[in-house]
């Protein structure tokens, strides 16, 4: 007998198929306003620079609509319009534009991350980039990217070590200082440190191109489906300790096991 919130088969495919529903009304959203002189950033922020954009919102209401109609049973946390509780045990974790800043910039490396979460964390997830049309699909046993050119699967790199590693982060201030520091023991080891992708970092590690990506100050809705893709690629996530990372804050996400325990270990000053 299988309880009510177990994730049958027939369970997981619709949960799929509504998650690549989310992330095509995302696509039109996003896309009629980047790089478009009608964008009209705000800024969210009374201490710093926190922007928004129409796009943002536009994407999120879009999103919340399908699940409305589709998931009414299940919670969802967005960026831009919060928490809504669901009975289901399911959340959808939503950020409509992952990387705000490249996205008014023109950059496309921005992305929308479309997660879900059980009472354990992530257990399926969609990094997209619109702009380039590639889609990064994990869990339920799909590691996928689908693009222009089809499908291929999705493989974290392995037998890297911390001397012959890429490593990146959306910003070279990472974190506090203590963090910063941190941080700053790992990257002075790699062979290459490259900063400013936002999502587009995590997805490029579940592709094998990318061997670590080490950030600090995150919120759910920014790590939840790049977990979600980089576990199903093969690669292992937590945070600066050790533990779970779905939570937000540190995130040290890495294409294997033993890299992993290498980069955890300069994190932690062991």
């Amino acid at each position: 007998m299988t309880s009510a919130n177990e994730i049958t088969p027939e369970r997981a495919e619709r949960i799929m198929a509504v998650a690549h529903r989310l992330a095509d009304a995302a696509r039109t959203e996003t896309l009629s306003l980047f790089r478009s002189p009608l964008l009209r950033p705000d800024n969210k922020s009374t201490t710093g620079f926190d922007p928004v954009t129409q796009a943002d919102r536009a994407s999120e209401r879009a999103m919340r609509a399908i699940l409305a109609a589709e998931c009414p049973e299940d919670g969802i946390l967005g960026e831009e319009y919060g928490g809504q509780s669901g009975q289901s045990g399911l959340t959808w974790v939503l950020d409509p534009i992952d990387g705000t800043r490249a996205f008014m910039a023109g950059a496309p490396s921005w992305g929308v991350l479309i997660g879900v979460s059980d009472a354990r964390g992530p257990i399926y997830g969609i990094v997209d980039q619109p702009h380039l049309d590639e889609r990064f699909e994990g869990g339920f046993g799909r590691a996928q990217l689908i693009s222009r050119a089809g499908s291929v699967p999705l493989g974290a790199r392995r037998g890297v070590a911390l001397a012959q590693a890429t490593l990146m982060s959306t910003y070279p201030e990472v974190g506090s200082p203590a963090e910063h520091a941190a941080f700053s023991r790992v990257a002075s080891r790699a062979r290459l440190v490259r900063y400013g992708l936002d999502c587009y970092a995590y997805a490029l590690l579940a592709a094998g191109h990318v061997d670590l990506v080490i950030e600090a100050g995150l919120q759910p809705y920014d790590v939840v489906a790049p977990i979600a893709v980089i576990r199903a690629a093969g690669g292992v996530v937590t945070d600066w300790q050790g533990g779970p990372a779905h939570n937000g804050g540190t995130i040290l996400a890495a294409g294997s096991a033993e890299l992993h325990a290498e980069a955890l270990a300069l994190l932690k000053g062991d």
